[in-house]
């Protein structure tokens, strides 16, 4: 069968997956923090304008990141650098006056956990969420008969029943897009790709409080926890609290699995602020995980961090990679690496159809890249007109002749050049995932 029948066979059975986990009162877990998010309304026009008045001598020579915004200059410089390398990342902000000054914003979902549940919302699967920022304005948004969180009585509530109870945290997201010119000064440079720069003015989620209400039901109830998703302890900078987090995360895992051991335990990597809180936080947590999943750029990240070759361009490289995060630091199942032309798990054989997750990941996202919102069942149908990703085939092709193509399951996604989001699209790339579990 070729991959644009799998696509199909997979939509058409996805009211059953869905309703499935409906009768069966059967969840994944989502956790652990949720922000509201600002999304930008970015006009390259409007960016052109600002590098002519404050940046008017500017040259490529002096665009670096800055490691926090203080100023509309290092605002400047540092959404420029992103552009221009066309990667996505996370900035601290300072003064978010300069942000809310300079360009237009909406409301928006933030948090890997919650914006997976929004996406499996939208199809008609439910979840429990974890919230950290469980402000009115996040409630609001994650108010559905799908989504589920636990009240600090045990009992499992929609968020129209939350009381809030901690400060608000706001992430200013600004989505840049392929082909854009940006002027800067006498010069003129194309913008390679399309991505996103996420800007943070961190409250809450610095310290990621955890709810023990929340972990208490997930073990009681583990046997109707298909799946535990842990993700969102990259914005963490300190290392006693952040050791503190996940020992007692690692406490809960157990109690989750003995009590549900086909339970899949997921990890979502993220893009750390702190490149020691990353390196403690993966040799602490991934041998109690399942799957390891991160895109690209974060497979990267870690293992330049262990001094191991890597080209993200070569899907050989890539399977090796992977291979080597889950032998390094004993993660339990496998790796998922998810791209924007392919996603792949590598690893042991899994007694679930890890293809079909894969395939409801790639759908999910890609009707986020899309429509600019989560998508539902009438815009996934749409997605299956879409040709698959060239260089997504080229890799497929290439493993399958090669000596890791009986640990490889690698699946082209439907392509999308020019996405009108780059916000969320891992996070519902996860979300689908679960419909596997």
């Amino acid at each position: 069968m070729g991959i644009s029948e799998k696509y199909l066979l997979a939509y058409e059975k996805l009211d059953q997956v869905t309703q499935k986990h409906l009768d069966q009162k059967c969840f994944p877990a989502m956790g652990y923090t949720s922000n509201l998010d600002l999304l930008c309304d970015f006009e390259i026009e409007t960016l052109n304008k600002l590098l002519k008045k404050y940046l008017p001598e500017a040259k490529l020579s002096d665009i670096k990141s800055a490691e926090k915004v203080v100023s509309i200059e290092t605002l400047l410089k540092t959404i420029v650098f992103f552009c221009l390398n066309g990667i996505g990342g996370e900035v601290d902000v300072e003064n978010v006056k300069i942000l809310e000054e300079s360009f237009k914003w909406k409301y928006g979902m933030g948090g890997t956990a919650v914006q997976a549940a929004m996406a499996l919302a939208a199809i008609g699967c439910p979840s429990i969420v974890h919230l950290t920022d469980d402000s009115s304005e996040v409630c609001d948004i994650l108010d559905s008969p799908y989504i589920y969180t636990v009240s600090k009585n045990g009992e499992l509530i929609h968020t129209n029943e939350v009381v809030p109870g901690v400060e608000q945290e706001i992430h200013f997201i600004i989505q840049f897009k392929k082909g854009d010119m940006i002027k800067l000064g006498k010069e003129e440079i194309q913008i390679p790709l399309s991505n996103r720069l996420i800007l943070t003015k961190i409250t809450v989620n610095e310290f990621v409080p955890l709810s023990d209400s929340y972990f208490k039901y997930i073990e009681k109830n583990a046997s109707r926890i298909s799946s535990n998703v842990l993700s969102s302890f990259n914005a963490l900078s300190d290392k006693a609290l952040l050791m503190k987090r996940l020992n007692y995360v690692k406490q809960h895992l157990r109690k989750y699995k003995n009590n549900n051991p086909s339970g899949i335990v997921f990890f979502e990597d993220a893009h750390y602020h702190n490149s020691e809180i990353r390196k403690l936080c993966l040799e602490t947590i991934y041998s109690q995980v399942d799957i390891v999943s991160l895109n690209e750029e974060e497979l990267k990240y870690t293992l330049e961090m262990y001094n191991f070759p890597i080209n993200i361009e070569s899907i050989i490289s890539s399977v090796e990679g992977a291979r080597f995060i889950k032998e390094k630091f004993g993660v339990q199942k496998g790796i998922i690496v998810h791209t924007k032309d392919y996603s792949m798990y590598v690893g042991k054989k899994l007694e679930v159809d890890i293809e079909s997750g894969l395939i409801y990941g790639n759908l999910l996202a890609t009707a986020k890249a899309e429509n600019g919102w989560y998508g539902n069942k009438n815009q996934l149908k749409e997605l299956l007109k879409l040709p698959l990703s060239s260089k997504g085939v080229e890799a497929k092709n290439i493993i399958s002749t090669s000596e890791y193509a009986g640990e490889v399951v690698i699946i082209p996604t439907k392509y999308i050049d020019k996405p009108k989001y780059t916000i969320g699209l891992g996070d519902s790339f996860v979300g689908g995932v679960q419909l596997c579990f």
